[in-house]
């Protein structure tokens, strides 16, 4: 059944994490084919092929977003393709820019932990629970996001010897609150400084 779709979210949180790789580099899966989310939505397999198969035709290449904001780019996906087991991605957040920074840095403190896609849906028909089973989905952007609608798709760094995770996370951590201070130090003296011309 071909439907005409508004603009849709789907979160993914796999069995199997993101990683975070050299810094900057993120791969996993942010679609898995048969997983059913909190909308009751099941994606199958080969759903996205058609669309991928059409932006590679016109040059064209998916987004990588902040929190779904397209204003928020904040890196690029280099690869994405489908398997036999989902959507997968691969791509670099760009750590020059302040959102990128902070992505890095919340992604390596546990802070944040899944991707979302943003998508219409052409093509779905109803399944046995009386969701939809997705049969082809023109896919638009991947996003970094905080909260996500299947309960499998996570963001973690790779496995680290002895303490290393725990000091990547606290390092991490430490400079988020170091930038958060200084915004805080910041406001608080153009507060004093407004102060004062109202004084005088």
């Amino acid at each position: 059944m071909s439907v005409k779709s508004d603009f849709e979210h789907k979160f993914a949180h796999f069995g199997e994490a993101l990683n975070l790789k050299d810094g900057n580099v993120i791969q996993g899966y942010a679609s898995l084919f048969g997983e059913t989310d909190q909308g009751g939505d099941v994606v199958a397999a080969g759903a996205y092929r058609r669309s991928l198969t059409d932006l590679r035709d016109r040059g064209m290449r998916i987004k990588m977003l902040w929190q779904h904001d397209p204003a928020q780019p904040i890196g690029v996906w280099d690869e994405i393709r489908e398997d036999q087991k989902g959507l997968w991605v691969r791509g670099s957040i760009l750590t020059d820019i302040q959102r990128g920074a902070e992505a890095v840095s919340l992604i390596a403190a546990g802070a944040m932990e899944g991707l979302s896609i943003g998508y219409r849906t052409k093509r779905a028909q109803k399944n046995a629970a009386g969701g939809r089973l997705l049969q082809d989905v023109e896919l638009w952007e991947v996003s970094l996001v905080t909260f996500p609608m299947l309960p499998s798709a996570r963001v973690t760094t790779p496995e680290l010897p002895g303490k290393a995770n725990e000091l990547t996370a606290m390092k991490a951590l430490a400079g988020q609150l170091r930038r958060t201070a200084r915004q805080v130090a910041s406001f608080n003296s153009s507060i004093q400084a407004i102060g004062s011309k109202n004084e005088q």
